[in-house]
């Protein structure tokens, strides 16, 4: 990083908070989603919903932060990734489109197959939106063609590699396993039990996944690899993701649930780092054409650009972070059914 501009870096670091806030916050809405069809009562289901209902288009103001940073500081890379993604990430903003229809829809009318309908909707959309944003982030890892123009120089089917959908899979079991464990925070009696038993088990899927994409890591993105090995230190980040993993079912077992959300949290947290830690100082990788790269030099937004930015981002964020924890204190404690509930 000593070697970069200083605010480049700043960005770059700052555009990874935006969206690793979004991972954390929406994930566990999304995992809510993922898990919504596997309890049946529709007094459940609507427990779930009230559970992510005061705060879900909230937890999504951190996407749209995201991008808008991403198109002010990097305008480059935000081009060719979302002209390269057209399709995918259309894809995406329907299925969260439809997630959020879903979940103001569902109680209108009382009859089961309007509501089985839209549980429906609310469980794909939430599904496919995870898996979504895994394979994205699975292209971005292992490298993308991009010309010598920096544009991408795929198609839709070439992002459907290996790679990025295990990628997609081991996101959609990492937010599952987190919207369990938020629901566990969030319901009481007979449900509280079976989203327990069921964070125990997603987590052990995710886990399986998240071996095999270190080791196709390894094998298929080694240079992911590079400033780790160049920094021995940084270790203690994976060390740490480790440890925050295991430590998810050890409070779990012991009736700790916000503890077992924070563990939860911090191996999100760690994950991002060590991706963010992996790419740079690459924005975009290029590949078979690592000369073609999108990096911090090349794709940044000019230094006086960047320098009002971050003052506006040094104003803006504290408020949204204010906003956040307002939002989640109000609506604390378990959720509870009546009559102006979803």
């Amino acid at each position: 990083m000593l070697n970069e501009p200083l605010l480049p870096c700043v960005w770059f670091i700052l555009v990874g908070v935006l969206f690793t806030g979004y991972a954390i916050l929406d994930g566990f809405d999304l995992g809510i989603g993922a898990l919504h069809l596997f309890t049946k009562p529709d007094e459940e289901r609507r427990v779930m919903l009230n559970a992510i209902g005061p705060v879900w288009d909230g937890n999504e103001v951190w996407l749209v932060t995201g991008g808008g940073a991403l198109f002010a500081a990097f305008p480059a890379v935000y081009a060719t990734v979302f002209s390269g993604f057209y399709l995918a990430f259309m894809l995406l903003l329907v299925a969260l489109i439809f997630r959020g229809v879903a979940i103001e829809f569902r109680g209108k009318l009382p009859h089961p197959w309007w509501r089985r309908m839209w549980d429906i909707g609310f469980s794909a959309g939430s599904v496919l939106s995870a898996l979504l944003i895994g394979v994205a982030l699975g292209n971005i890892t292992v490298g993308i063609p991009l010309d010598a123009g920096q544009e991408y120089t795929g198609g839709f089917l070439s992002l459907l590699r290996p790679y990025p959908l295990l990628l997609g899979v081991t996101t959609v079991a990492l937010f599952a396993q987190h919207g369990a464990i938020y629901g566990v925070l969030k319901t009481e009696g007979e449900l509280h039990e079976k989203l327990r038993r069921w964070a125990n088990r997603s987590l052990v899927l995710f886990a399986v996944c998240y071996l095999a994409v270190t080791v196709a890591t390894l094998l298929y993105a080694p240079h992911m690899t590079v400033t780790l090995r160049a920094h021995p230190w940084l270790f203690a980040i994976a060390a740490l993701n480790v440890l925050a993993i295991a430590n998810v079912p050890f409070q779990l077992a012991r009736g700790r649930d916000f503890l077992a959300f924070l563990s939860s949290s911090a191996a999100m947290l760690c994950l991002m780092a060590l991706f963010g830690i992996g790419m740079f100082p690459h924005m975009v990788y290029s590949l078979p054409n690592p000369e073609h790269s999108l990096t911090l030099a090349n794709a940044a937004s000019s230094q006086k650009t960047l320098g009002v930015m971050l003052i506006v981002a040094l104003i803006g964020v504290p408020l949204v972070l204010t906003y956040t924890i307002s939002i989640y204190r109000i609506f604390r404690g378990k959720v509870k059914i009546d009559p102006m509930s979803y």
